[in-house]
């Protein structure tokens, strides 16, 4: 199968057609300037946040751009990741008429969101590698497939994906190929942003919840061709992130060696994490992560699961996942909570 990729047929009709709202502070863009704003029918009263932000968060996409080396208008920006994958379905899927891809064990709200949009959700399973299944992947698309969700590294499982299957998935597939880099700050692997020119019909979205520490101010990154992104900007509310949220990103990415110091020790808790568990009899696998995040298989996740609760320490059981039983995900934490982890495991 060989691709040809046409974007304005993968697009809703509607969208295509559609005229975005325009706010008063996309009409006036210089309101960095000392002007005097009668424009958007706000509360004159300073107080930080009585003025509409920045509908296109011009300043925080400048500092993005730089850092991963796209243009400003190859980004959206949302509230969180989970805003920025619904855009994407607004934008491609039909309800009612067409369908996307999922490869469970994967980010459940892929699911979700299908189930919120009504659109059919096809699930192939991954290996029992939790490698993708190419093939599998392949034979499930139709003329209606719009979009295939990548979760790499994947949640819950930890992995990465081979390039190679990625791309030949990239290379036969006419629609969307959505990889959700939320993990990717803690991989060894680059990210699928610096290839955004070789594949027109890739999305890559990531998050500053994880790597940046940032999961409460709920920001979102979408990277994409300016074609895509023009097109997803057309369905975007016009201050979808707020003040508060733009001000203290900027205030965190300038501080990029705290960031880079934290991400180390997490990786290196990993490392002292995976030879302390694979000491523990009860626990019969640990899966190769490169995510801030261990998998690991026990003899009965939902007992273990327990007990840890009893001491104070809650985990994930993902035994719900398919390929999946008796798996337990533990997110790396301090030093501090990493060390009390290890204790009690010890002792239950």
């Amino acid at each position: 199968m060989t691709t040809t990729f046409n974007l304005e047929q993968l697009v809703r009709k509607n969208v295509l057609k559609l005229t975005p709202y325009s706010s008063a502070r996309d009409e006036f863009t210089g309101f960095k300037n000392p002007m005097i704003f009668l424009d958007a029918n706000e509360n004159p009263f300073e107080n930080g946040v009585n003025r509409y932000p920045d509908p296109q968060q011009r300043t925080l996409k400048e500092v993005l751009a730089k850092e991963k080396g796209v243009l400003d208008s190859q980004i959206v920006l949302g509230n969180g990741s989970d805003e920025v994958l619904d855009f994407i379905f607004r934008v491609f899927c039909e309800p009612k008429v067409d369908n996307i891809i999922t490869l469970p064990p994967t980010y459940g709200m892929y699911k979700v969101l299908a189930e919120i949009n009504d659109v059919e959700n096809r699930e192939v399973l991954l290996n029992e590698d939790f490698e993708l299944n190419t093939p599998a992947i392949l034979d499930r698309i139709d003329s209606n497939t719009k979009l295939l969700f990548i979760c790499n590294p994947n949640n819950p499982t930890g992995n990465t994906f081979n390039n190679q299957a990625i791309e030949r998935v990239l290379k036969s597939f006419d629609g969307i190929v959505v990889i959700d880099e939320a993990y990717i700050d803690f991989s060894s692997h680059s990210s699928w942003v610096n290839r955004l020119e070789e594949f027109p019909n890739l999305i890559v979205t990531q998050t500053l919840s994880k790597a940046y520490g940032m999961a409460g101010i709920r920001l979102g990154i979408c990277y994409a061709s300016k074609d895509i992104i023009q097109i997803i900007n057309k369905v975007k509310p016009p201050y979808n992130v707020n003040e508060l949220t733009q001000l203290k990103a900027l205030e965190r990415l300038e501080n990029q060696s705290l960031i880079r110091s934290e991400i180390l020790s997490i990786t290196e808790w990993k490392s002292k994490l995976i030879k302390a568990l694979s000491e523990l009899s009860w626990i019969t696998k640990i899966y190769p992560s490169e995510a801030n995040f261990l998998l690991i298989k026990v003899d009965n996740a939902s007992e273990r699961y327990k007990r840890l609760i009893q001491k104070g320490i809650v985990v994930r059981d993902r035994s719900s996942q398919p390929l999946c039983e008796n798996t337990l995900r533990i997110t790396i934490g301090t030093q501090a909570e990493n060390i009390k982890l290890i204790e009690v495991l010890k002792t239950i």
